[in-house]
């Protein structure tokens, strides 16, 4: 495999005559979301026929296989990262919650994982039960669960791991926004994401711990953000963003690593398609003086470990009755990837969308708004399965309608359109409602064009919305929700309604209408 190696100038780094260099590999995944079996190319489940034919990627099987090869190129001086969110996302969560990953990440020998927000999805307790069950640190700086008796004491802001005859110090922070994306209640207590990071930072140098791994769960600009801030970092390993970082993938947001201030960064995509593999030597004051590496490709090269395979034949028996059923057909992809729901008007959101409104629309309900964060993967032409249908919608989320009037639509979508530079999950696919955002424009002057009906949007008006009941309770930044008049969250399942209304139009085509225009 082609190595990309960083020039040293590039970082702005001495690489003088030091005389006990030290060189470690870091290995490192991040946003595996319960993607234990293969994907496809559109990051859904992948058949065992197409994975005979070796048009499939990832899977733990082939991670066990390629993180025991690294190693064995490695040597002894390796660590295995893990860059948060290893749960949601497979119907694999659905049936035994965070077990498969504490399984599988303790047969890995991880030696730190960061906290993601998805972690939260079943709230402080899902994860109380996975570090249960776990030996390795489970970190987050920036988190204060003191007041949470299942997780007091068991979340640290950071390790010491020995490696290569050294100390390298891992510290971890966590998106402050979680609140708004995930459940982690009221007994869980966010800080800045810069401060905590900092006076972590600080406190391992002043004790002599001179190498500093910053792994993040805050997304590539957040990443970016901290390097400009931080003093004392030396590489940040993240994720949160879903970033293929990489020199030879055409797809790729950036190099690997991408560089800020000085500061290399590394992500590695998600859903177990890459392992990141960075090789990296410290001069003997702790600086960086050399960096290579790019992630490796999980596609049909690497074998899968036959135990595995025959570990998740075991665990997938319980799901085959139910993600095995067909339930429509569709005459091309629909697409739902992140990049394309979260930052405009998608195939997969106008499926979603068009789905929730006629379900309720007897109900006289007029608007339906589904954040884009919650599609989590495309469907391929062809049969669609209800597993399939669930890897799309995983979350168990129900339909929710209420009422509002047009100011707090308006002020909705406002909110939906705020982060996509981030690619934050809040931007708005909609049905019955139509709108053009301006993304540069500044904060309350973003949305125009607000059509109800075909008819321009009246502020004090009211209107009658169906949405999901994380959204309507407050979930990525819909705040305005939840106190909104007549609310009833406690409708059919969201994957439900959506496998029935493909059904209903079978064949599905997929389409866009221009619902949602960018200005």
């Amino acid at each position: 495999m082609k190595r990309f190696l960083t020039s040293v100038a590039a970082f702005g780094l001495m690489a003088g005559g030091a005389v006990a260099d030290t060189k470690l590999t870091i290995l490192h995944t991040n946003d595996f979301h319960d993607r234990f079996e293969p994907i496809s190319k559109y990051d859904s489940t992948c058949g065992a026929e197409d994975n005979t034919e070796g048009k499939c990627f990832g899977g733990i099987a082939r991670m066990i296989t390629a993180i025991g090869e690294a190693r064995g190129r490695a040597g002894d001086d390796v660590l295995l990262l893990d860059a948060g969110d290893q749960f949601q996302g497979s119907l694999f969560y659905s049936q035994y919650g965070g077990d498969l990953a504490a399984e599988f990440m303790a047969q890995l020998e991880y030696d730190a994982m960061a906290v993601g927000n998805h972690e939260f999805d079943d709230g402080p307790e899902g994860l109380a039960d996975f570090l249960d069950k776990v030996g390795f640190p489970v970190l987050s700086a920036n988190i204060d669960v003191s007041q949470n008796n299942r997780l007091a004491d068991r979340v640290g802001k950071s390790a010491v791991l020995e490696v290569a005859g050294t100390q390298v110090g891992v510290v971890s922070v966590l998106a402050e926004d979680t609140p708004e994306t995930s459940s982690p209640g009221d007994t869980v207590i966010f800080s800045s994401a810069v401060q905590a990071a900092q006076a972590e930072i600080d406190r391992l140098t002043g004790e002599g711990v001179n190498k500093i791994v910053l792994l993040t769960h805050v997304g590539l600009p957040a990443d970016k953000r901290l390097a400009q801030e931080l003093t004392g970092v030396d590489l940040i390993i993240g994720g949160h963003s879903h970033t293929l970082l990489s020199n030879t993938a055409e797809r790729a947001e950036g190099p690997y690593p991408t560089v800020e201030n000085d500061v290399p960064i590394f992500q590695a995509y998600a859903y177990g398609k890459y392992l990141g593999e960075i090789s990296v030597t410290f001069d003997d004051a702790g600086a960086v003086t050399e960096i290579s590496g790019e992630p490796i490709l999980l596609d049909a090269s690497v074998s899968e470990d036959a135990a595995t395979v025959a570990r998740m034949q075991e665990l997938a028996k319980p799901l085959e009755e139910l993600r095995s059923q067909v339930v429509a057909e569709t005459s091309d992809m629909i697409e739902g990837s992140r990049d394309a729901c979260r930052a405009g008007e998608c195939p997969m959101g106008n499926l979603v969308a068009d789905a929730m409104l006629d379900r309720v629309k007897d109900q006289g309900i007029q608007v339906a708004i589904q954040n884009g964060g919650g599609l989590r993967s495309s469907i391929d032409a062809g049969e669609v399965t209800m597993g399939e249908v669930l890897t799309v919608l995983p979350f168990q989320n129900t339909l929710s309608t209420f009422e509002v009037t047009g100011d707090v639509l308006v002020a909705a979508l406002e909110n939906g359109v705020s982060q996509i530079e981030d690619g934050a999950g809040r931007f708005p696919q909609v049905a019955g409602l139509t709108f053009a955002f301006d993304a540069s424009a500044e904060p309350g002057s973003r949305i125009s064009d607000v059509m109800v009906g075909g008819a321009p949007v009246e502020m004090d008006k009211t209107y009658g919305v169906v949405s999901n009941n994380y959204v309507r309770n407050g979930g990525d930044g819909y705040a305005m929700f939840k106190t909104a008049a007549k609310a009833y969250d406690f409708g059919p399942d969201l994957a439900d309604v959506t496998a029935e209304y493909i059904a209903a139009n079978a064949p599905y085509t997929p389409y866009t209408d221009g619902r949602i225009t960018a200005k």
